[in-house]
């Protein structure tokens, strides 16, 4: 049965999908947010050392007074304000305390209190406007930057294993009950972030968080592109990632307003609660119940779907979703699933071999591993500016914010580069906006935030529309045979190097523009290095291994290959991969 045709009939993307559409992006907004929300919960304040002979703990205290430069040692900032150190101090000087007759408490704070010589202090006055886990265990100094740090790390090693689990659950159980326990386990665990006892308690949390939240968008985008016709689903998979932009942007938003780590929690994990009620009302994917041979179930789906599109089902539509139909669909379905049984350890052991004709190709090896490096690069970038956006001068909710929301332009780009300049180009022309904006708002702009921010925002476009681009492209460079699993290691592979990303912002205590200059670096390598690939708009997908060594080459080895056929068909087997093009979380 070919469910396309069953779609024309009742409407490729009619009021019911529509429907069910907006309601499996509401959860990938707040998956988007939990997936997100450690970088204000674990986020460093504004601090400072608390000064005992100049004021007293129990006061509502200033946190940079006027007299704070002649108390601790600092530094001048390119706008002349003086920011001290956060955990060092000058020592009192003796000699000035013992002339005092009587002995006073200096509320002025004069230089002559203290000697030029530093030392460690154990007591902060923190910014009020915000509490993070930092001010609830102690996670001061740089000896516990790391631990910081730590927590996004932990959050990636969660995805790398969620990943798996909830595609492997999701074929075997189906697609809408493990969507409605990835968001029941997302929210349930991001509550108890919130009420976590210690910073070892937190980071299993945020590990069995980021376990939930891994299945959340790629279920819902499997649903959505299998509910609608073949002409919509570009559209759907790009409309999804705009909803996750805008999740995202949201923890910037969430953050401004409630200023407290649990309370941010708290707002992102309670409201997906709610959507256990899902289970009544989204219907679970059509393909998978027909792929499953449960005719009656889908055949209930595709009535209620026409009875709302207001469309009329042929008597011979119907009678294939009979649950005693002696129809061609029931003999197809199961002589299919006889045939991957039996076939099981014909397809493994074709899997092996291409593998190892892979790995005996100069050719493919060399091209495998430049992508994976420009994989690891886009992850390391990607989540890199993220996380460095509340570090830029000005409102950093505000700059968090906009930095997730410039995604949307970057997705639309994206679309229209794969289109209008073939893959190669738009992978390395992205990467290279990304390195030349990195790297300009490291040095050109010192001194203008605006124009550091907007080269900040352009740099996070150019990251996203590349990071959008190399699903497509990996996909069209893979055989068929090993498509899927080579697209995985991909994946996997970024997502280890997106566990680097929460340490590259540390740089920044040594140097300030360092950050941005290391992501406009490796930005730059994989743009050069992206140029060395084969173009594959609009060429036959690669089937064997053979066809994948001959993508780029003027003309095959083998007259009788299938690189003949029509742009037309080139056309559709790119397209269809192009969905893929959008799963980059």
């Amino acid at each position: 049965m070919d469910f396309d045709q069953v779609l024309e009939e009742i409407g490729e993307f009619g009021r019911y999908q529509k429907t069910n559409y907006l309601l499996i992006c509401l959860p990938v907004m707040f998956a988007a947010a939990n997936s997100l929300s450690y970088v204000f919960t674990a986020g460093t304040p504004a601090y400072r050392c608390l000064i005992p002979e100049c004021e007293n703990a129990s006061d509502h205290l200033e946190l940079f007074p006027n007299w704070i430069q002649n108390a601790t040692p600092g530094d001048f900032d390119k706008n002349g304000v003086f920011t001290p150190k956060t955990c060092y101090r000058y020592r009192v000087n003796e000699t000035f305390i013992g002339s005092q007759q009587p002995p006073q408490h200096h509320q002025s704070c004069p230089a002559q209190l203290f000697e030029k010589s530093e030392q460690r202090c154990n007591s902060w006055v923190f910014d009020s406007e915000e509490n993070t886990i930092v001010q609830e265990w102690g996670l001061t100094c740089k000896e516990n930057a790391w631990k910081l740090a730590f927590v996004g790390t932990m959050h990636f090693a969660g995805l790398v294993c969620g990943t798996a689990m909830s595609g492997y659950f999701a074929d075997r159980f189906g697609r809408k009950i493990i969507f409605i326990i990835c968001i029941m386990f997302m929210a349930v665990t991001g509550i108890a972030q919130g009420l976590a006892w210690d910073y070892n308690s937190f980071l299993v949390f945020a590990f069995l968080n980021a376990v939930g939240t891994s299945g959340v968008y790629p279920l819902a985008f499997i649903i959505g592109v299998e509910m609608v016709g073949p002409r919509k689903r570009e559209m759907s998979s790009i409309v999804l990632n705009y909803f996750y932009a805008v999740g995202e942007a949201l923890v910037g938003l969430a953050a401004w307003l409630l200023h407290d780590w649990q309370l941010l929690q708290y707002a992102l994990s309670v409201p997906p609660l709610f959507f256990v009620a899902y289970y009544w009302f989204v219907p679970e994917s059509v393909r998978w119940l027909i792929a499953r041979n449960k005719r009656e179930s889908a055949g209930k789906i595709i009535r209620k779907a026409a009875e709302v599109n207001k469309k009329e089902l042929s008597m011979a539509l119907l009678d294939n979703f009979k649950s005693n139909s002696p129809l061609e669909p029931t003999k197809c379905c199961d002589q299919e699933m006889d045939s991957k049984e039996s076939l099981t350890g014909d397809n493994t052991s074709e899997i092996w071999l291409s593998v190892k004709e892979v790995f005996k190709s100069k050719t493919l090896v060399g091209r495998y591993t430049i992508m994976l490096y420009i994989w690891a690069i886009n992850a390391v970038v990607y989540y890199g500016l993220s996380l460095n956006s509340t570090n830029l001068s000005g409102n950093k909710y505000l700059n968090f914010a906009l930095v997730c929301l410039v995604e949307i332009p970057g997705y639309s780009m994206a679309w229209f580069s794969l289109r209008k300049f073939g893959r190669r180009f738009s992978l390395s022309g992205s990467l290279f906006l990304c390195a030349v904006t990195c790297v300009a708002g490291g040095y050109i702009t010192q001194g203008s935030t605006w124009a550091i921010v907007s080269l900040f925002l352009i740099g996070k476009l150019g990251i996203t529309s590349s990071f959008a681009v190399v699903y497509a492209y990996t996909a069209e460079m893979m055989p068929t045979v090993i498509r899927s699993g080579g697209v995985g290691v991909m994946s996997t592979f970024a997502r280890f190097g997106a566990m680097l990303a929460p340490f590259v912002p540390l740089l920044g205590t040594y140097y300030e523009a360092l950050p941005l200059l290391l992501f406009g670096g490796a930005s730059l390598t994989a743009g050069l290095l992206g140029l060395l690939l084969p173009e594959t708009f609009q060429k036959k997908l690669p089937d064997t291994v053979a066809e994948a060594k001959q993508l780029g080459k003027s003309k095959p080895k083998h007259s009788n290959d299938d690189s003949s056929l029509p742009p037309t068909a080139a056309t559709n087997g790119t397209n269809t991969n192009n969905n893929m093009e959008s799963s980059i979380t």
